[in-house]
């Protein structure tokens, strides 16, 4: 029997307060949704403490997927990721370390070009997965000019990281 695929949210902003922003809850959501269609899959929580003083993405996704009726034996959490460069390779790791035939990708629309890209560079399927929520208008606009903007950045980011780690 092959593995499951592994899902995967990717973290967005802890209001000040510690409580999730709107964006963060798109994404849960999301999470929630493939976590129902993937009963058998684990489920990586991936966002650190952006903001000193509040609780963390991924515990933030966790608590709120186990209110939903998600086991906590699904839930991985992944903590130390502040970036999506960082969520991707925790990703890489996790579907590495659990033999996982694809990633399921659960952010915003706008989001997911940049992830499904770092996720080839580093070998990993991917399956997108946002749900029917529509983005707020104007957000997802200037979310997606933000977008255009990391994607070469992150391109320099992930080029660096593995020039630094070859002897």
């Amino acid at each position: 029997m092959s593995a499951p695929p592994l899902i995967v949210i990717f973290g967005a902003v802890v209001r000040p307060d510690g409580s999730p922003s709107a964006s963060l809850l798109r994404r849960i959501g999301y999470g929630l949704d493939a976590a129902k269609a993937h009963p058998d899959a684990p489920v990586l929580c991936s966002g650190g403490v952006c903001r000193p003083g509040t609780p963390s993405e991924a515990s933030i996704m966790a608590r709120v997927l186990e209110r939903e009726g998600v086991s906590p034996a699904r839930l991985i959490l992944d903590e130390a990721s502040l970036t999506t460069v960082d969520n991707v390779e925790a990703a890489a790791r996790q579907v590495a370390a659990g033999g996982h035939p694809y990633v399921v990708a659960c952010s915003d629309a706008y989001h997911l070009p940049r992830i499904r890209l770092l996720l080839a560079i580093e070998g990993v399927r991917c399956r997108p997965w946002n749900g029917r929520e529509a983005t707020p208008p104007g957000h997802g606009l200037s979310m997606a000019l933000r977008e255009a903007a990391a994607i070469p950045h992150n391109l320099a980011r992930v080029v660096a990281r593995r020039a630094r780690r070859r002897p």
